[in-house]
């Protein structure tokens, strides 16, 4: 070889092994890159073309009244989601799932254009779409089930268990206020797939470091004794004209709601068919001058400091009396000379109101107007509740203290005239409104009970009493303004209003809108149901004694014929193990999961109420009543067939369904 040969050899060599020393530097660099610098941006693209993921909503707990009926449950229903990288014609994809969906082409076109690997398309379809979309078997469009809120009963107690969004987060109501409670952690569903897009294997996690299961609601509520107000309670808006109206039925000795109704409807499932605001709850929002029905407070103060007799007489001026630039009519012009004090409450006299509140002074009328609870919140457990509206006692004038002595010049809630007429009933004690009973857990084991809340002490027991004679007189008596409210062998204390609405264009109370209520409870020797009932607005019969007072007499009458009430008799004292309450007389038994059912005396005729029981004490107590019963599902029973109190079939058969509650 030559010199020259050898040369070119080691010139070969040379490069040769530059070439592989570079070669080996950029591989390791692009490693080092790939790695290292760009580990987490790989990582990330690879998790996004290879895994999936899905957020599931969690079922939400139920919602039962107090007798077992559900109020709020969940469904599994499909919805419709897509991965766009998937699809290949996304132009003839939209236009098919349009018109199953009935949505418009161009939306679904725009989300299956995006450059996410996720959208959805449609939440919560009916079965027939989610059956017609699977048909067409589309690469890229997925069906998956989420639960869905179902209300059972529509606009039965709409307004007070609210609504959920698509979203299964509470909006309105119970569904709002327990929302930690109902709704448990969501979980995410997770799998891998292949470079095809299949799906190779899934996986549950949870989003949350410790699972937080759903829970139910046990309500106060009686939903027979709910669907009644509604019902009376819209036939009297129809009858009379009105705008709309509310009603609530309360146990005056626990605080418990029996039934709160807002009138016009509002049915939770079709909640996105109302206009904002139409879900809101006006028992505890909105604030009204409540007129007339206040006087029995003023009346109440006035005996409990001494500073009037029932039979202390005030000169109620023959119908006019003036204070500083004022002159006070009474209602519906009419003249009174000199009245008891007993009769200025049973006649409603504006001016005898107006002569025991300048006696009483503006102090201590303003003290136990806020020890009634009004002018603060009663702490009921919905949301939105209001305060009212009460100004400080140092800017009150004469004029003032006047005019809140028969309702005008203060706004309340109508849970605080419930609550408040209560205390009356309760021998002076103030307590608590409540909505929810108990929350359990889903094996039906108690997480949180509720007992009822005494808040203070307005009057004695002698002044509650003697306050207790005068409203009985204001029904019971044949020239009293509540008389339309009396019901048969039944005593009932209550007090008529009709409030003036404030005109803000005129600055002045119109004598066109107005508010009608009857408020009041029975038995007046024992008390065990108070109910107060106001229409917006009537066009005819503008006054509470004749608008809103037979509305009471239909609800308590029905309360008392149609539930196998012994309240038309003297109740003795109870035991302990037992108490008065719905105007049953009731023995409160023990059950799985602790949750405390109601058990009546009952007609032998009639069909027994199975719901709570056990499946063995069902059976115990059909064998006894000589009944055959079909047994449906498993755990406690929730529902039968035929229901409470109807009469027991010439074949004595009843369809029990049981539950675990889950």
């Amino acid at each position: 070889m030559t010199g020259e040969a050898k040369k070119w050899l080691k010139f070969r060599i040379f490069t040769l092994l530059v070439f592989f020393i570079v070669l080996f530097v950029a591989l390791i660099s692009r490693a080092f890159q790939i790695q290292v610098l760009s580990r987490e941006s790989l990582k990330s693209l690879a998790v996004r073309q290879h895994i999936k993921t899905l957020y599931i909503e969690p079922e939400r707990g139920i919602i039962f009244d107090r007798n077992g009926e559900k109020l709020a449950a969940s469904i599994l229903v499909d919805s419709i989601c897509a991965d766009p990288s998937k699809i290949s014609n996304p132009s003839e994809t939209a236009v098919s799932l349009a018109s199953i969906l009935k949505m418009d082409k161009d939306t679904i076109l725009k989300k299956l254009s995006g450059s996410k690997n996720f959208c959805w398309l449609a939440r919560k379809i009916p079965p027939d779409q989610a059956a017609s979309v699977e048909a067409l078997n589309i690469d890229g469009v997925f069906l998956t089930k989420e639960p869905k809120r179902f209300y059972p009963n529509g606009e039965l107690a709409g307004r007070l268990i609210g609504f959920v969004g698509l979203d299964s987060t509470g909006l309105e109501g119970m569904e709002l206020k327990y929302e930690n409670y109902l709704k448990g952690s969501s979980e995410k569903l997770i799998w891998a797939r292949d470079a095809k897009g299949k799906r190779l294997y899934p996986r549950v996690e949870n989003t949350a470091a410790k699972k937080e299961e759903s829970h139910n609601l046990i309500l106060t509520i009686d939903s027979r004794i709910q669907h009644l107000v509604e019902t009376k309670l819209s036939e009297a808006i129809a009858s009379k004209s009105a705008k709309g109206g509310f009603a609530v039925v309360m146990d005056p000795k626990t605080g418990e709601i029996l039934a709160l109704a807002d009138q016009p409807g509002f049915d939770p499932n079709k909640f996105g068919s109302y206009n904002v605001g139409k879900g809101k709850n006006k028992v505890i929002t909105d604030c009204f001058d409540p007129g007339s029905t206040f006087k029995p407070f003023l009346a109440a103060a006035a005996l409990e400091e001494g500073i009037a007799k029932e039979t202390d007489r005030f000169n109620c001026e023959n119908g006019a009396y003036a204070i500083a630039d004022r002159v006070f009519h009474e209602a519906n012009r009419k003249r009174y000379g000199s009245l008891a004090f007993r009769d200025v409450i049973k006649y409603s006299s504006n001016i005898g109101c107006v002569k025991i509140s300048e006696k009483l002074g503006k102090e201590k009328f303003y003290e136990y107007i806020t020890k009634f609870g009004f002018g603060s919140k009663t702490g009921i457990d919905l949301p939105g509740e209001s305060g009212g509206i009460l100004r400080p006692v140092h800017n009150w004038t004469r004029v003032d203290t006047s005019t809140i002595a028969f309702g005008q010049g203060v706004s309340v809630t109508a849970i605080q005239l419930i609550t408040a007429l209560s205390a009356i009933a309760n021998q002076g004690v103030l307590m608590k409104p409540y909505i929810v009973r108990a929350i359990v857990d889903k094996k039906g084991q108690i997480v949180k009970k509720v007992t009822p809340t005494p808040v203070r002490t307005v009057t004695s027991p002698a002044t509650a009493k003697r306050m207790t004679a005068i409203l009985t007189g204001v029904v019971g008596d044949h020239d009293g303004t509540g008389k339309r409210a009396q019901i048969m062998n039944v005593s009932v204390a209550g007090k008529t209003g009709t409030s003036q609405k404030f005109d803000f264009g005129r600055r002045v109370y119109s004598s066109e809108r107005v508010r009608t209520s009857f408020m009041g409870f029975f038995p007046a020797e024992d008390p065990q149901v108070a109910i107060l009932v106001t229409l917006d607005e009537p066009q005819r019969d503008k006054w509470g004694g004749v608008a809103a007072a037979p509305v009471f007499k239909n609800i308590g009458e029905q309360i008392l014929t149609c539930f196998k009430t012994n309240i038309r008799e003297t109740p003795s004292p109870a035991p302990e193990e037992e108490k008065i309450n719905n105007g049953v007389k009731i023995r409160l038994v023990s059950l799985p999961g602790s949750v405390n059912r109601q058990i009546a005396s009952e007609d032998a005729s009639v069909m027994p109420d199975f719901r709570g029981m056990s499946m063995r004490d069902a059976l115990k107590r059909a064998k006894e009543k000589g009944i055959e019963i079909q047994v449906m599902g498993s755990g406690w029973a929730i529902g039968q067939d035929p229901k409470p109190g109807a009469v027991i079939p010439s074949k004595r058969t009843c369809a029990i369904h049981f539950s675990t509650g889950n």
